[in-house]
């Protein structure tokens, strides 16, 4: 995407816990972020050659995160601290994502309140689906945060 900045700005993670590399494209329902796997991962397995697949709900959610900050970068706003609260029927095809490989990730929101959220998400390789899930996200205001760490 052009005019959006670096995911760095977009995430409320420092490196190296910023596991995508890219925003593909973003929408008011809808995000697609990509990653390829490689050595210098966070969660790279040098003896495996690849990053075990269960991963994919951290993938996801950093999706989600990056859906967030971008709608925040639009109001002005620095990214949002989120919590993802669980996640159903995670199913991934592969045990690992090896080396090399480009995952494209897609997050679709379904619900959203004031500050939880309902994605549907899933991870695609060569345009074939291989993982899925549907994550429960709390999105709360940064006015909440602010008050969540202050309370004693």
């Amino acid at each position: 995407m052009t005019n959006t900045p670096p995911l760095a700005q977009l995430l409320p993670h420092d490196t190296p816990m910023i596991l995508i590399n890219d925003l593909i494209s973003v929408g008011v329902e809808n995000v697609h972020c990509q990653v390829t796997i490689k050595s210098d991962h966070l969660f790279f397995d040098n003896q495996r050659q690849g990053v075990a697949g269960y991963v994919g709900i951290e993938l996801m959610a950093q999706t989600i995160a990056a859906w967030a900050g971008y709608h925040a970068w639009q109001q002005g706003k620095p990214a949002p601290i989120g919590f993802l609260l669980g996640c159903r029927r995670y199913h991934s095809e592969w045990p690992q994502f090896d080396k090399g490989c480009v995952l494209d990730i897609y997050a679709e929101r379904l619900i959203q309140d004031d500050n939880m959220a309902v994605f549907s998400c899933t991870i695609v390789n060569q345009q074939q689906t291989i993982a899925s899930s549907q994550l429960n996200a709390y999105l709360p205001s940064p006015e909440k945060i602010t008050t969540l760490l202050t309370t004693k």
